[in-house]
């Protein structure tokens, strides 16, 4: 006997890099090296005062109880503290900030909050395919907004008004943007925050990259005029800090908004680990250079991938910030999956097709800098084997 699964399941596939990194697996275990790029998982450490911080914790034997649904008032208290030193944003660490396990939850969480059944969401295309596939398990509907290379990737405001959007609750954003490393200004946000209070949208702005390969100050849309009225921001520990797996995230934004969060997550999860908490006020204190040194460790490999997308004569942009290079595939590969299915079966190396983060990506590629240098003149060096042997 088999019992049916629920019908929302009906349009949500199991994400891409779990099937795809499964893949990847089986052929390793084959025995082929695997050069993956395809990911953003930090391959470098969280610095040693972190880790030490959490060993320190988790020695005490009355830290490893329930804790906390907002954690203790110390991380909130660090978390607001950097989002004043680095975004110049002031937040009530009492009502306005609230740790998260990972942002990834906050997408469900948000979505858990403030959709109905039938309700509408704006949703990037390109874009994280989680925020569509959240959309769709609340029995929401995704209404895809063009992001194109010709308008620098930032949503067109004059094709936006043009919609419907009567049944549109809420926005997705996401810049850094991930996946073509675009930036947004703060103007572009007034601009966008205009709109959705025009419509009556809560936009939910993703913000996990702000710190990586950013030459520019980073910037929080709770900045701009007007956003906190109409605005929540997802940030994260984990590609900043080197922290992906501890799954440490945040989510800030109007006192109404956080409340309606928290209803959802205090009956989903039963606190962050305290050593963990420990371990993140520690990290929010890591000083610029330290920041600086991961980048500095980023941009030599975001050298090496300019030549590899340069060897697959693919187009970047050299002002893409975050940890990974988009590049357009020439014409002349007529489909984009089967050409890098291609290349990790006959050359060893994992690349992300642009397709699954939305039509618009299509024609592109998307190339990780969370490798090691010698790994990524490997990947460079197979490469050119296989095409000379084309």
């Amino acid at each position: 006997m088999i019992i049916p699964k629920a019908n929302r399941l009906d349009h949500v596939q199991e994400y891409y890099f779990a099937r795809k990194l499964a893949e990847v697996q089986n052929l390793m275990a084959q025995g082929h090296d695997i050069i993956n790029l395809g990911i953003g998982d930090p391959d470098m450490p969280a610095s040693d005062e972190t880790v030490a911080a959490l060993t320190e914790s988790a020695q005490n034997k009355k830290n490893h109880g329930y804790q906390a649904y907002r954690s203790i008032p110390a991380l909130r208290n660090a978390m607001a503290k950097w989002y004043q030193q680095v975004y110049s944003v002031s937040l009530n660490p009492d009502t306005e900030i609230l740790p998260l396990l990972g942002s990834k939850e906050g997408i469900f969480h948000i979505a858990m909050a403030f959709l109905n059944p039938g309700d509408q969401v704006l949703v990037p295309n390109p874009g994280y395919p989680a925020y569509a596939a959240v959309t769709k398990l609340v029995n929401a509907e995704p209404v895809f907004f063009d992001l194109t290379e010709e308008n620098n990737w930032l949503p067109d405001l004059d094709a936006l008004r043009k919609l419907d959007t009567t049944k549109v609750k809420l926005m997705w954003l996401n810049y850094p943007n991930m996946p073509t490393g675009a930036l947004a200004s703060e103007a572009d946000f007034e601009k966008i925050i205009e709109f959705a209070k025009e419509r009556q949208i809560l936009i939910v702005h993703d913000n996990p990259y702000s710190l990586v390969l950013n030459e520019k100050a980073p910037i929080s849309i709770l900045h701009a005029n007007g956003a906190m009225d109409c605005c929540l921001e997802l940030n994260s520990l984990s590609k900043s800090f080197n922290m992906a797996g501890w799954r440490v995230g945040m989510v800030a934004g109007k006192q109404e908004y956080i409340d309606a969060i928290i209803a959802i997550k205090s009956n989903l999860d039963s606190g962050m680990f305290l050593p963990i908490q420990h371990a993140a006020i520690q990290a929010l204190a890591n000083p610029e250079s330290w920041h600086e040194e991961r980048n500095n460790v980023y941009r030599k490999r975001r050298e090496l991938i300019y030549e590899l997308l340069d060897v697959l004569n693919c187009k970047y942009s050299k002002e893409a910030t975050g940890m990974f290079v988009w590049g357009r595939v020439p014409d002349e590969v007529e489909d984009v999956e089967a050409y890098l299915n291609q290349i990790l079966y006959e050359a060893h190396v994992f690349l992300t097709p642009g397709k699954i983060f939305g039509s618009n990506g299509e024609r592109y590629v998307r190339v990780s800098v969370c490798a090691t240098e010698e790994n990524i003149q490997k990947a460079i060096s197979n490469i050119k084997k296989l095409l000379i042997n084309a």
